[in-house]
This record gives C-alpha cells, structure tokens and sequence, in this order.
C-alpha cells in the first residue's frame, strides 16, 4: 500500500511546500499505523527537530483532557458549564435579543463551536481594529481569560446555543474549556496538560509556554516578517499556546485516535459535523475538525476523513483512517496563505497511498 511513499517522494513532497512564497520553512512528519511508514523533514528555514508554536491544534489536547475527563466520571458533555465554572464568568455570557442563554451552554456546545459565543480575536474594537490585527501589526499584549471575558460580554452572540446547523469558530470556547479543566483537576492548564498528555505520552520537548524570554520555538512569520507575540502566547495557554515538534504532535494525534484517553468507539459520537466557514473552510464535529476537500481535487482517489486540527501558524495535525496514515507539522505562517501547501503535500500522500 505504501510502496511509492519512499524517503525521495516524501522528501519531494515536504519541499514542495515551500514553492509557496509564504512558507519560509516547515516541517512534514508522516507515519502509517503500522510504522511501516516513520518520516520526517525539515525544509526551509527549520530542521525536523525544531519545536514550534502549534497553536489551534492545542485544542485536540483540550479535547483529549475533556473527553478523558468524561471516562473518569468527573464531567458529561451535557452539563451545563454553569456547574464548573463560578456565576461570575457565566453570567452575561451569552444574551441575544435581550435574552440570557448563558445559563444553556453545555460543555459540548463548547467543544463543538456551536454555542454562538463570540470570538474575541475576531471582533472588531473601539478603534475598528481587531485584535488579530493588531497582533499580526506586532502589538504583542496578553489576553487573559478576564480579559477575553469582559470583551466578549460586549458582544452580541451569533446565535441560540445549539441551534440547528449553526457553528462559529470562537477561541473563547477553548478559553471556557481550559478553566472547567482547571477548576475539575486542581491544576492550572499548564499543569493539567503536563500531567495527563506530556508525561503520559513522555513528551519531552512539548510544553506550555509561559516564559517570556523563552527563545526555543522557532520564529513566526505574518507573510514576509517575523512575528513575536511571547505575551499574547503564554496567555492563551489553552485554545493555542503549546509548543512541539512535528514527531512529538504526531505521537499526541495517535494516541487520541487509539483509545490512549478514551474509548476509540467514542470517535464516531465526535463526528456531528457542522460546515465552518472562518477562519478557514472545513467541518467542526465534537472537539474534532475534518478537513474540507472538494471532490475535484481528486476525482478519480476519494480522499475520504481527514480529521484533526489545524493551527493559525499553519501548524496541522490531521489523521486519514482510510489509509492509515498520520500527518503534523507547520508551515509556520500565520496569514493563512500557506495553509494550502500543507493540504497539497498531505492530499499527494494520500493519493499516492491508494
């Protein structure tokens, strides 16, 4: 089945990406369920053992920890996060029309973006700027949850939670996730993370970043420039602020797929998908992104799920049941132009996989 993925086509492949003149560097790591296949390039500007910022794709570690959670007894998704986070982050939350759902949300409204939370990072201030923008501009600022939390109160919802075919991407979901995390673990996220996934998985050159003078994640780039946001990073611990490498975010996105932190059967109940249109096109389930993949791109090779999670970096970790093949890495790019060389690079793999 993996006969033409050899080291010259893999190596082909993952160089290709930077034939997109917004990739400066990346990094493609490959592995098949059975290791037949284990690969992994640095091109560019960055080795294959470089950590970097993997950023959105920290949710798959918040769902893993929610959903292993749920296997210990300590949370269903049907409850309402009224009962895990205190009446002061609830209340105001989410009023449309001059009516309080807060009171409504449930853990899996979170998990699935459908609780028409707003997003913080999207929405436009007093100044008519968003707060992306003045990020990528190079205005480096933390975003503590209180903070996320007196914004989005300001802001009018997108929608009744849980309202049919209904989902908006919100980093505050994540935001709301990690403190439920806190408050039913005792640790903070950087902690929680540290116990229940890097040191189970012995991830060691994977963790939180807190440190602001910390200098080992390889720069990021907005298009042509380098980009330092250690502020804004170390606050948004849990809806992006993880740092790995491409062979340590492939061993997380196996062991989620392989029943490490819950029941693999539990897979099927995550894949209630809703079309998301921003920041990207593709399919949000249950804590899980498909990508979207027109069918013209490969007629004739149905690519079939490819599940996971990308990153705002460019960073990605996504998973192809059909041939069992695993993909991570970056193209470490935050504008969002070079998403399309990481999906190119994955899709000619699988198509040579078939």
């Amino acid at each position: 089945m993996y006969r033409k993925l050899d080291e010259t086509f893999l190596d082909q492949t993952g160089s290709g990406m930077l034939k997109n003149k917004s990739v400066h560097g990346a990094v493609l790591c490959v592995e098949s369920g059975d290791r037949s296949i284990s690969w992994v390039g640095g091109f560019g500007n960055i080795q294959k053992d470089d950590q970097y910022f993997i950023a959105s794709v920290t949710k798959l570690y918040v769902s893993a920890l929610i959903l292993h959670l749920k296997e210990e007894g300590l949370l269903t998704l049907e409850d309402k996060i009224s009962r895990h986070l205190d009446e002061d982050i609830v209340k105001g939350l989410h009023v449309l029309e001059g009516v309080d759902y807060s009171g409504e949300i449930t853990i899996a409204h979170l998990l699935s973006n459908t609780s028409g939370i707003p997003d913080y990072f999207s929405y436009k201030q007093e100044n008519g700027r968003k707060a992306e923008q003045d990020l990528f501009g190079g205005k480096d600022e933390a975003w503590p949850l209180d903070k996320i939390l007196d914004r989005v109160k300001t802001m009018k919802p997108n929608f009744i939670p849980g309202q049919k075919g209904k989902a908006y991407y919100s980093d505050t979901n994540y935001e709301l996730l990690g403190k439920i995390i806190e408050n039913i673990t005792g640790y903070n996220i950087a902690e929680a993370f540290q116990k229940y996934i890097f040191e189970k998985l012995n991830l060691i050159k994977t963790y939180a970043y807190k440190d602001v003078t910390d200098e080992k994640p390889v720069k990021l780039y907005y298009k042509s420039n380098e980009l330092h946001l250690p502020h804004y990073i170390a606050s948004i611990t849990a809806e992006g602020g993880i740092i790995s490498t491409g062979e340590e975010t492939l061993k997380m996105l196996r062991a989620f797929f392989n029943g490490t932190f819950f029941p693999v059967e539990t897979l099927n109940e995550l894949k209630k998908w809703n079309f998301v249109l921003y920041p990207a096109q593709f399919y949000f389930g249950i804590g899980l992104e498909k990508l979207w993949i027109p069918r013209i791109i490969s007629p004739l090779k149905p690519i079939g799920e490819v599940l996971g999670f990308w990153g705002h970096s460019g960073a990605f970790a996504f998973y192809n049941p059909e041939t069992d093949l695993y993909f991570s890495g970056t193209v470490n790019q935050l504008s969002g132009f070079g998403h399309s060389a990481a999906l190119r690079a994955m899709v000619k793999i699988i198509k040579a996989a078939k």
